[in-house]
């Protein structure tokens, strides 16, 4: 077992005790698309801790993409409920970069690979998310790439 679905489970175990049930539900939660993802495809297997933060890491996007829906309908209780569980999947998910330290990966990655029009937006991106190592979202890689290239 990965020492952080290990984490994880302890921590829903403490949670339980101190009976904080959004904590607890929220792990059970992560716990359960873990598991979801250990059986998908041809055999169950363990995931790897690299495997587990991205499951977190989706699971997360899916939190705030939720929030942003119920607020959007009006049902700020429900997206504060989501908010408040995106909050305790980051305890677990590595520190996000800020939009200065973003755009200095993503230029040093695209001089490093020599890119240099939006025609190589592919080959880029992939450069740029290795650099990024999980400590950004998708989306404000491809925009930071996008601007970038776009200047370039």
């Amino acid at each position: 077992m990965s020492t952080l679905k290990d984490l994880l489970t302890n921590d829903m175990r403490t949670a339980l005790k101190a009976r904080d049930e959004l904590t607890t539900s929220t792990l059970r939660m992560a716990l359960a698309a873990i598991g979801t993802a250990e059986v998908a495809g041809t055999a169950k297997r363990e995931l790897s801790d690299d495997e587990v933060l991205a499951v977190l890491t989706k699971e997360a996007k899916k939190r705030r993409e939720a929030a942003t829906a119920f607020a959007d309908a009006g049902r700020a209780e429900q997206a504060q409920r989501e908010r408040a569980e995106g909050q305790v999947l980051d305890r677990y998910l590595p520190k996000q970069l800020s939009d200065d330290d973003l755009a200095e990966l993503v230029a040093s990655a695209l001089h490093a690979g020599g890119f240099g029009g939006r025609n190589q937006m592919g080959p880029a991106m992939k450069a740029a998310q290795a650099a990024v190592d999980g400590r950004a979202e998708g989306g404000r890689v491809a925009a930071e790439v996008r601007r970038q290239l776009g200047a370039g």
